[in-house]
């Protein structure tokens, strides 16, 4: 073991649409015959030259510190699909259209923007411009490397007029110094002299695609930047730009470092939307040009032209200083650390354990250095669902960063902190109390303009209680406890005390919402919600105890708290009794069946049928009660669960990439093994083989995330309740081993499996209470080796017709 210690268009609803792609035949080692990339553990790596593959590669490597995100461009800037550069937080506004507008509607959208490009470094060969479009490719390669965090690219290129030269680049979003990014780009002739050309800029309002069909989104990103400020000296130079309507400016800076025998002629020039330091020089065969750039990037809604300009110019000085050398260092001990917390390690099925470093590695980027910003639900890796945070961020993604970079899934959540305000003003517009948050955003203001699916999305707040309660747990992290959590806490318990009510028998009821499933929208008291809030009320009343200061400081009363828990303790929970099983929602079970035979294929369903049909009848988009059988695991019997994934199972079409990774929990637990297995690689590939054909976009973050969820919670059977740590581990019969690694409190742990037995050792760190199947025991300086008994799982439920799980042969 490596580290042992020894889019929305308006009516579209979120959850990306599933095409339900065919097997596939995938190669225990070696280069995959469909998708194109090398089966190796640490580093996803392509060869070849595919031009209809530019956007999904510019996708799949990309590069983010969750501050700045990149996508896998050129350096030479065409041929491009995304240019793609991305500031978390940095966007633009834009009018909401609605056929028929109401009240509490939002107004206005926020799209992300493509700010300032500095990836691009343009090369002519002797007047040639080099450009993979032309000419001839001999050898090219790119590979997105996990272990050092760098993005490295090998071309051999011969130019139209016969002139041959190999090109080396590697670029890095250093995860150290977070306003950073840094390429190494270097140029060899191959047989002979040659005059080359290189063309080092900082370009903004690059032309993007225009998804949809939304003329106010088109406007909104059409030239969205407005020069402020530009200047240049020596080789360097800075451009200041501000947004027309969200009132943020932006600054991105340069600088370079060069290499090159002989002389080399520099000019450099900067006006409007464009900075540019060219260098021109003969380079002698056998030898090379080498030109090191650094920018950065600072943008505020509050700092001046001449601040932002101070701050990206000491940030360039800054990296200047530390080298190239020391930025690629800084970046692989980051990543060392990373691994030696979160590694997963599995023996098996090779690609399946590149596609979860991968999926690791990414998550990592989209939240690694926020600083109090949102993790989007695409990251910073395109412009897919506007560049919006939804619930995926806290019930999906905040799970692992928990155990695995705690200090990450902190800053989100300080994050949701910061915008309370508008949380609560949201609420007082919508007639509730406490604090009511969007269900998409991008700083706090509700950004759905599609009421059943969004505002009526109320789990959202209830999600991000919970998140909290779990970090709180986990962490034991009081700072952010008495800075943040309290408030947190209490604003959403009083959300769900005041828009739920008490019926005539003494149940706690919440009506008229949705939820996970957005095709059963607008209904009562769906399992999921209740659950979420009932979690979210006794993690508030334990909270105001632990700091009675801040409780009072808040108006906390005394029978504000027995109320709290006077609703969690009577909350509604449909149960179907003629069936034995739970219903969704209120009277899920009495809607009419779906017609799956008749679909004919025809999926995603919102995108063939009518809201209109699919709101009556009993189909599921994507898991919501089987999710809630392990989100809140403990609210139901071992017979309950395996009774609801059976009956939820057969209904549920997973129209969303949030599902599979649901499902395969569950399904592990209940004893469904070799399923679960095929869920967990339907998520895991989401991206990797573009199951839902929109890769280009930008990655499904959350769905990565089940990557995790899936090994450690699925097959490692892990559970936090009430901040006890079990687990109750058994493997599929494709895998023959799997280990983990989990950060609990101050304690490091690794979990490592095989089919008849599990060992935990604690790595570093005090003691720690756990369980093992139900068997209690404390995990000190000596392993502990616990045996794993079989379990009768019997036939799984089948998937709908057209809905089978994505299954690799081979």
């Amino acid at each position: 073991m490596l580290f042992e210690p020894q889019s929305e268009i308006t009516h579209t609803t979120h959850g990306d649409t599933a095409s339900h792609t065919d097997p596939t035949n995938v190669p225990a080692h070696g280069l995959h015959p469909d998708h194109g990339f090398e089966v190796n553990p640490w580093q996803l790596a392509w060869r070849g030259m595919d031009i209809d593959m530019i956007g999904r590669t510019e996708t799949l490597f990309a590069l983010s510190n969750g501050h700045i995100g990149l996508r896998g461009t050129f350096e030479e800037g065409e041929p491009v699909d995304q240019p793609g550069t991305y500031l978390n937080g940095f966007f633009e506004q834009r009018n909401l259209p609605y056929a028929e507008s109401g009240y509490g509607y939002p107004e206005s959208g926020q799209t992300v923007v493509n700010v300032t490009d500095g990836k691009i470094i343009r090369l002519l060969v002797e007047d040639e411009p080099m450009d993979l479009r032309y000419g001839r490719t001999v050898d090219h390669e790119r590979v997105l490397d996990f272990r050092t965090g760098t993005l490295r690219r090998s071309t051999l290129w011969t130019s139209p007029t016969g002139r041959t030269v190999r090109i080396k680049s590697e670029r890095l979003v250093s995860f150290t110094k977070r306003t950073i990014v840094a390429t190494r780009y270097e140029v060899e002739p191959i047989g002979e002299d040659m005059k080359l050309v290189l063309q080092s800029d900082l370009l903004a309002n690059e032309p993007v695609p225009l998804p949809g069909n939304d003329p106010r989104l088109a406007a909104a990103l059409d030239a969205p930047l407005v020069p402020a400020l530009a200047d240049c000296r020596g080789t360097t130079a800075v451009l200041v730009h501000h947004t027309k309507r969200s009132g943020l400016a932006v600054a991105a800076a340069m600088g370079h470092t060069l290499d090159v025998p002989g002389n080399a002629e520099t000019y450099v020039q900067a006006d409007g939307d464009l900075a540019r330091v060219t260098i021109a020089a003969t380079v002698p065969q056998g030898s090379k040009i080498v030109l090191t750039k650094c920018v950065a990037y600072g943008w505020s809604a509050r700092r001046s032209v001449p601040a932002l300009r101070s701050q990206v110019d000491a940030a360039l000085a800054m990296a200047a200083e530390t080298g190239w050398d020391a930025l690629k260092a800084e970046q692989a001990e980051f990543l060392d650390e990373f691994w030696r917390d979160a590694d997963i390690e599995i023996d098996g099925d090779p690609e399946l354990q590149q596609a979860i470093r991968f999926s690791l590695f990414h998550v990592l980027q989209a939240g690694a250095r926020g600083q109090s910003r949102q993790i989007p639900a695409k990251g910073l890796t395109g412009p897919g669902y506007d560049g919006h945070t939804f619930w995926d961020t806290e019930s999906f993604i905040l799970p692992m960063l928990t155990y695995t970079v705690p200090a990450a899934a902190g800053e989100e959540l300080r994050w949701r902190h910061s915008t309370l305000d508008k949380a609560r003003a949201r609420a007082r517009e919508l007639g509730q109390s406490g604090a009511m948050f969007p269900w998409r955003t991008i700083d706090g203001d509700e950004c759905s303009g599609y009421w059943p699916a969004g505002t009526a999305g109320v789990h959202v707040s209830a999600d991000i209680a919970n998140a909290t309660g779990r970090y709180l747990r986990a962490t034991n992290d009081e700072a952010f406890e008495v800075e943040c959590g309290v408030e947190l806490l209490v604003e959403v318990a009083r959300f769900f005390a005041g828009f739920g009510h008490h019926d005539v028998n003494g149940d706690f009821r919440i009506d008229g919402v949705t939820g996970p499933d957005e095709y059963t929208a607008i209904i009562n008291n769906n399992v999921f919600t209740n659950l979420a809030a009932q979690q979210a009320f006794r993690d508030a009343v334990a909270v105001v105890h632990r700091q009675p200061a801040v409780a009072r400081d808040l108006g906390v009363s005394n029978a504000e708290i027995k109320h709290w828990t006077a609703c969690a303790d009577s909350m509604t929970i449909p149960y179907d009794h003629d069936l034995g099983v739970h219903q969704q929602c209120e009277a899920f079970t009495l809607l009419d069946k779906w017609d799956f035979e008749g679909t004919k294929g025809r999926y995603p369903l919102l995108l063939n049928f009518p809201y209109f049909d699919l709101y009556r009848k009993q189909v599921v988009k994507q898991a919501d009660l089987v999710f809630a059988t392990y989100m809140f695991g403990d609210s139901f019997t071992p017979e309950e669960k395996r009774a609801i994934f059976d009956y939820y199972y057969p209904i549920t079409v997973r129209d969303s990439s949030l599902s599979a990774c649901c499902e395969a929990v569950t399904a592990a637990e209940v004893g469904y093994l070799d399923l679960a297995y095929d869920l967990l690689c339907e998520s895991v590939f989401t991206d990797l083989h573009d199951l839902h054909n929109n890769v280009s976009s930008g990655l499904h973050i959350a769905a990565l995330a089940g990557a995790w969820t899936d090994c450690v919670a699925g097959f490692g059977g892990m559970r936090d309740f009430g901040g006890n740590i079990t687990f109750a581990p058994r493997l599929p019969e494709r895998l023959n081993y799997m280990s983990f690694r989990m950060l609990v409190r101050e304690s490091r742990i690794i979990v490592a499996v095989d089919k008849t037995k599990a060992t935990y050792r604690l790595l570093d760190g005090p003691p720690i209470e756990l369980a093992h199947h139900g068997e209690k025991f404390t995990l000190s300086d000596d392993p502990v080796i616990l045996p794993i008994e079989p379990i009768e799982s019997g036939r799984p439920p089948q998937a709908p017709t057209g809905c089978a799980p994505y299954r690799r042969e081979g």
